[in-house]
């Protein structure tokens, strides 16, 4: 039986899914009102609401769903399979499907004094952060409040551990070009929502050289953004968290960070703002 308690834990964890409820049965039908099946995108289910050609149709229905982010009613009738029915019991079902969607995913790699700031802004705005780093005195709670998971591995295993899927907007706030070349590669496979690498450009132009030599897709490496965040002309970690995460925003939402400014008419431009 999916319980509310399996639903949240989906959600907390990230995962993407849908929930097939049975909302109206009549007449002979397999299940009752209330039963529950949890679809996953690959087609993987949890519990059942009646199985045979009806739960066949709810997982492709599911499976639209998922990918579309919006609820579907379906509606079923047992009776004549030649007709199009689901079976033969004789009665009627409603089912709804409904979208598991938790917040898009914030990761953290490298949750030094930038990455900190990162989590503690992210989290406020609502994002679900992870927190991961070959350090593990540094994904924790006590140096990284707010984050709902910490993964600590060494920097050769660090990618494997980590599930990314595409709304995971990745975050490298690394220490180092050589940590950005030690995990690069398999986060690149991963194909998120944004990879963005901390530093300047001639540390990403040296990375870059470096990743090429070792047989990194070009094409691959161009998907990644290195500076990252808008220009604010940022020094503290919290004002480069704030370049960063406005970056996020933006794509997220669909923005393209120009200025909102308006100048009324009846100003008149003499009277305009800088």
């Amino acid at each position: 039986m999916t319980s509310y308690k399996r639903l949240a834990d989906i959600e907390a964890a990230g995962r993407r899914a849908a929930v097939a409820t049975v909302i109206r049965a009549q007449g002979s039908v397999p299940r009752h009102e209330g039963s529950k099946m949890v679809i996953f995108p690959d087609g993987r289910t949890e519990g059942t609401i009646g199985g045979g050609e009806l739960e066949h149709r709810v997982i492709e229905a599911a499976q639209r769903v998922i990918e579309r982010g919006r609820l579907e009613r379906l509606n079923y009738a047992f009776r004549d399979p030649q007709e199009g029915d689901v079976g033969v019991c004789g009665g009627e079902m409603e089912v709804l499907v409904e979208p598991i969607q938790s917040p898009p995913t914030v990761m953290v790699i490298g949750a030094g004094h930038v990455g900190q700031a990162v989590c503690h802004l992210a989290s406020w705005l609502g994002f679900r952060i992870v927190v991961a780093d070959d350090r593990p005195e540094f994904a924790t709670p006590e140096a990284s409040p707010g984050a709902d998971s910490y993964v600590t591995a060494p920097l050769d295993t660090l990618a494997e551990q980590l599930e990314v899927h595409e709304h995971t907007f990745i975050l490298l706030t690394t220490r180092s070009v050589e940590v950005d070349l030690a995990l690069l590669p398999a986060l690149l496979k991963a194909n998120p929502a944004y990879l963005g690498v901390i530093g300047s450009r001639r540390r990403w132009e040296t990375a870059v050289e470096q990743l090429l030599a070792s047989g990194v897709d070009p094409e691959a490496l161009g998907r990644v953004v290195s500076p990252m965040g808008l220009e604010l002309s940022a020094e503290t970690p919290e004002e480069i968290a704030l370049s960063m995460m406005a970056q996020i925003v933006m794509l997220y939402r669909g923005g393209t960070a120009e200025r909102m400014a308006h100048q009324p008419k009846s100003l008149g431009a003499e009277h305009g703002a800088a």
